[in-house]
């Protein structure tokens, strides 16, 4: 269940409820003139029809015997069963208000200038006293790689532990504002260093002049980030606008994986380790592995205690191994499955990867010039 800082933190480093309504389809409680007069040979029991239960409609019911005799299972033909958490990423244009997009814009606006003025900019800002505090913890780049992440994610998921508390005492407004507001700073000091200190551990392996390789990458990272962030479809409630909630999805790619975010992280981190191949790519994904394996721990944890007995449901139907839950029978896909994908939150995030991928010289070249 990703954050704002969360998604902050893997982008640089690359990079709900649409019910299933069971149907009961109607008999007539009292036999007619009509009923009587169609004589299908396919109501009879002869042929494995039921008397009651099924439409008085040969068309329907020959449709449904056909299928069900055609692939040996009568269960599977049966609806997926309806939801108890949430469909994810639904974007309703009509539901949009112009006004609540205008005050996304201005608080993304103020809290980048902010940001920059009191972090980033290296006259005004702490961020590099930050790093310069942690660099002379250690000479090894790769030990300040891992400290630097170990600090983010302990405030990270430290903040996100208390968030139940913190919303009762202070709001879920408030609170997102303080848990950004911290956990912002610390995840784009990470990402700097790490861009400009990638290329200077000890070098384990050099794959990239390899045919296939950059392709293989490239595609790894693009998967990834369709894993990575599937909690930031609704921006109004990550900048809150709107009210902030923790949500249970159900569809989309959770149905593939419980923890899609995980599973994004150790796709990029496999990716990226190959193309680099040096000791502060595998210092770094080793940070971010043990950070997204405690978070995917902590998530069904917190989702437990606010959901309690629907947690336990969807927890029964999906899986963290993607796929998992699928090839042993407990996820049943609805048969158009790929319509939860071909919504605007996933036709933005293929834009936002794409753009990242094109601005990488643009984001290497800022990073250098803060000599983080």
């Amino acid at each position: 269940m990703a954050s704002n800082s969360a998604f902050a933190l893997s982008i640089p480093l690359s990079f709900v409820p649409c019910r299933s309504n069971h149907q009961t389809l109607g008999v007539p409680t009292k036999p007619s003139l009509a009923l009587f007069k169609l004589a299908n040979p396919l109501n009879s029991p002869r042929f494995g029809a039921k008397p009651t239960g099924f439409s008085s409609k040969p068309t329907l019911f020959f449709r449904r015997f056909r299928a069900r005799n055609s692939l040996g299972d009568a269960a599977d033909d049966e609806p997926p069963p309806p939801l108890v958490g949430e469909d994810s990423a639904v974007f309703e244009l009509a539901k949009q208000k112009i006004a609540s997009w205008v005050y996304f814009s201005v608080i993304l606006g103020t809290v980048l200038y902010v940001l920059d003025v009191i972090w980033i900019d290296n006259s005004t800002g702490l961020g590099k006293a930050f790093i310069d505090a942690v660099s002379g913890l250690s000479d090894s780049h790769e030990v300040v790689m891992l400290i630097l992440i170990m600090i983010f994610a302990t405030v990270h998921s430290g903040l996100a532990s208390l968030r139940d508390l913190g919303e009762q005492l202070i709001g879920e407004r408030a609170f997102r504002v303080l848990f950004a507001g911290i956990s912002l700073p610390l995840a784009v000091s990470t990402i700097v260093y790490f861009i400009n200190h990638r290329y200077d551990g000890q070098q384990l392996w050099m794959l990239q002049n390899v045919p296939g390789v950059h392709q293989l990458v490239w595609l790894s990272s693009f998967i990834s980030f369709f894993f990575l962030y599937p909690s930031t479809f609704n921006l109004l409630e990550v900048a809150a606008v709107d009210k902030p909630k923790m949500h249970l999805w159900e569809t989309g790619i959770m149905r593939i994986t419980r923890h899609p975010q995980m599973v994004g992280q150790v796709i990029w981190c496999l990716a990226h380790t190959v193309w680099i191949g040096n000791s502060v790519a595998v210092a770094a994904s080793i940070g971010l592995l043990g950070h997204h394996l405690f978070g995917a721990w902590n998530g069904d944890r917190r989702l437990a205690l606010r959901y309690g007995e629907d947690f336990e449901v969807v927890k029964s139907q999906t899986s963290i191994i993607p796929f998992a839950a699928i090839l042993d029978g407990r996820q049943k896909l609805p048969k158009e499955f790929y319509k939860e994908f071909i919504r605007l939150p996933y036709l933005a995030i293929t834009a936002l990867t794409l753009g990242a991928y094109f601005a990488h010289p643009l984001m290497q070249a800022a990073s250098f010039r803060l000599h983080w």
